[in-house]
Formats: C-alpha cells, structure tokens, sequence
C-alpha cells in the first residue's frame, strides 16, 4: 500500500511504538475480562431488583457498616462506591503517570489529538445534556447532574468490542486508551470541584502525611505491602473524612509512585532495584483486583433499579434521564469525532493510510458507553437510591446500550479490514519477538529525522 503523506509530513492516529502497543494490549486484555465481568454483574442487579428478591438486594445496599469516626459507618453500597472504586483511580493514576512521563502524552505532538477529544468528549455531552434539561423545562437541582454523561468506561467499552469480535487496530487502540486515560484525571478533577461537599481543611491537611510518606517508601523502592496499604488505608480515610469525595485519594496515590529510574541509588533495605518501574508493576497487581472485582462490585450493587412497576415511563419523562442518554449518545459523537477532524484541519494533518473517518466515528460512538462514574456522578448529583437517581441509572443504562449497538455497526462492518491489518501488525519473520511493521515504523522515523 503506497504511503500518503500531508504537506508537512504530519500525521494523526498513526501507530505506536512497538513498547506502547505491548502496554496497550495488555492492559486492555486486562480490562476486557474486567469488562465481562462487569457487564455480569449488571445484568444480575438489574434482574435481582426486578424480581420478588428485591427487597434483600435493597436491603443489603442500604446495610449500614464502619465506625462512626470519620464519617466512615457507611452503607454497603456508599463502601463499594467510595472505597472499592479508589482501587479503581488508584490504577487510573498510575495510568496518568506512565503515559505522562514515558508514555505517548510524553510527546505534545502525539498526545495534542486524544487529550483535545477526551476534553471535548467531556464538554460537548455536558453542553447538550444541559441543553436537554431547559429545553424540557427542568432546572435547578436537575442541572446538577450535568456532569453524569462526561465519562467513558473503558472495561464497558472494551466487552463490546470483544462480544462483536473487533480486533481494532494498535493504533486505535492506543488513542482509545489515551483517551480514556485523559477522560478519568477530568473525571476525578469533576468530582474533587464540583461535587464536594462541607470541606474540611484539616483532616485534607492530615491526609499529606501518610501520602507523603508512601511516596518516600515507594520513590526509594521499599515496596513491602504491610507499610504500604495501612498508609494509603489511612490517607483514603483522611480524604475521606475532609468531605472530598474519597476516590480522589486513589489518583492521588497513584500519582505518587515512581515510573523512571531512581539516580540516587536505593537503600539497602528496598525490595525493587533503582531502575524499577514501581508504577507498571503496582499496575500489573492491581489492574485484575479494579477490573475484576472492585468495579463489578461497584456495579452490582449500584445498578440495580426497579422499573418493571412503571419506573420506565417516569425516567423517560425526566428531563435529567433524557439528557444523560442524549449527552451519552448524541455529545460523545460529536465531541470526540468533531474535536478530531478539526485537528486534523488545523494542523493540516491526515489520518493513518489504514483507517477512515467512519472508524473515528465508531471509536467516538463507543466512548459514549459510560458507566461506572458515570453511576458514580449520578449517585453523587443526586443521593444514592433517590428517585432521581434511579432515573439517571436507567438512563445511563439505555444510553451506554444505545451507544453501544450503534457503535457494533459501525465498528462491526469493518472487521475484515481490521482482521487484515491485525495480521500485518502481528507479522513477524524474522522470528525475534517484534512484528516486522514496528521496526520498518522505526528505520522509517530514524530516517525522517536524519
């Protein structure tokens, strides 16, 4: 296939290198299964809270549990929404770390793109849902869930994918993930400003302390788990207790291990040599726990919602259910595929020879599959188990289905291709573990730069 090239020899979604494409293919391997698992769980709350066992689902989420200090007597539901899914942003900022420091965010050429469509993919579904709720006559308190349709759930997104047998190609992939990736740090940043309630600046103050000190553990390679979880236990607790939203300490956390080399040497007593990517190897431990078990906990018992007694006519009157879908479905699209093409018009760049703009279409569809913190938001807007709230998860039910049928068609008619292009980038000849396309990618670029 002969190789196009835009005037300034610029291009956009183009492939990655052959150490990121490992990153990104094992750590979405990871999340698909998470992904299945996830869409199991949902399924069983659903059927569970629309069956005569309704009532010991219901019971059970609103199970009080914890000790008073700290605010941290909570409901089994609120335990799984504020401390199982820390585990959850606690991999999203080791995430952030990675790709900010040596991954693909590192370079502002290649991460301009995906960072100015997951910023769009946020602000265009908050606009149109908050469009919906006027136009439909709500306001006010309903305004507040304006954030709910903003986010893309990854492991969600991922099972529809492997469930239509889509191999999308390495660098859809790796702008899917980078997307994604960019979309939780604006995610937990929405939830941290907005949706914080009765802050209080001493027991945050308090949280530096233990935070500090599992940095100093980790910076210096001292990665023993019995000094390690009782800190991030105690900063979570002390986040917690400020009144920030206690998922914030995940990200924090995350943030605070190493990814490069430690120049200084390490103490005696470390347990990872100097050059030890801490962060890739918490990563590897903890991403089966997150996508495994803590967000199809989280989603078990926060999907739940009974409609079968007329609950559907009512969300489908409530302006704040209408936005969520349309924002989901409708903003997604438009924020991530327009946001794209304008960069590529703005920067006089052309996409990759193997792909379309129909298959930028269908990766912006698919990013309309939000779920879990966009339940999360939901429940956040407007109290867990609250009317309104049980709305906004059917309409963050129908619009992340929605959304994913529409992008199985388009994504789905495109298989043979990217079956054909799945084989090209797994051709390996020579037989020395690379595929032969990533090393023509990096003769060519060592090349360009000459």
């Amino acid at each position: 296939m002969s190789q196009k090239t835009s005037p300034d020899g610029n291009r956009i979604l183009n492939r990655p290198s052959w150490t990121e494409a490992q990153f990104v293919t094992n750590a979405l391997r990871t999340e698909t299964i998470g992904g299945a698992v996830l869409l199991v769980a949902a399924l069983l709350a659903i059927i569970i809270a629309n069956t005569p066992a309704r009532e010991f689902y219901f019971d059970l989420r609103d199970t009080y549990l914890g000790v008073e200090w700290g605010h941290l007597r909570l409901t089994v539901g609120h335990w799984a929404a504020d401390g199982l899914l820390a585990i959850f942003f606690f991999v999203a900022g080791l995430e952030l770390k990675r790709e900010f420091l040596v991954g693909d965010l590192k370079s502002p050429r290649k991460a301009a793109v995906p960072v100015v469509a997951a910023f769009c993919g946020v602000l265009v579904p908050a606009i149109v849902f908050t469009i919906t709720v006027l136009v439909m006559g709500g306001g006010g308190d309903a305004l507040r869930g304006w954030a709910i349709p903003t986010a893309t759930d990854i492991a969600f997104a991922l099972a529809v994918l492997a469930v239509i047998g889509s191999n999308l190609p390495s660098a859809l992939r790796s702008f899917l993930l980078t997307l994604a990736v960019v979309d939780d740090l604006i995610a937990i940043t929405i939830i941290a400003i907005f949706y914080t309630s009765d802050l209080q600046v001493m027991p945050l103050l308090v949280a530096l302390i233990p935070l500090a000190a599992f940095a100093f553990l980790t910076q210096r390679r001292i990665g023993v788990w019995y000094l390690l979880i009782p800190l991030a236990a105690l900063t979570w607790g002390f986040v917690h207790a400020s009144g920030v939203h206690a998922t914030v300490a995940g990200v924090l956390l995350g943030l605070a291990v190493p990814v490069k080399p430690r120049k200084r040497g390490v103490p005696k007593i470390s347990t990872m040599p100097a050059e030890e990517d801490v962060a890739h190897r918490f990563e590897h431990r903890m991403r089966p726990i997150s996508a495994g078990i803590a967000i199809p906990v989280f989603a078990f018992f926060s999907s739940g919602v009974y409609f079968v007694g007329g609950g559907f006519g009512e969300t489908m009157r409530d302006p704040v259910a209408i936005g969520t879908i349309l924002g989901l479905v409708v903003g997604k699209l438009i924020g991530v595929l327009g946001a794209t093409y304008l960069m590529s018009k703005f920067t006089n760049a052309e996409l990759d020879d193997d792909l379309t703009w129909s298959d930028i279409a269908g990766l912006a569809v698919l990013t309309g599959v939000g779920f879990t913190v966009s339940l999360l938001v939901g429940e956040l807007a407007f109290g867990a188990g609250s009317e309104r709230d049980e709305h906004v998860k059917l309409g963050i039910l129908i619009g992340s289905l929605t959304a994913a049928v529409i992008a199985s068609v388009i994504l789905g008619r495109r298989n043979k291709v990217y079956a054909r292009l799945h084989e090209k980038e797994s051709r390996d000849e020579d037989q020395d573990g690379i595929p032969d396309v990533y090393q023509q990618d990096e003769a060519s670029g060592q090349a360009g730069s000459k």
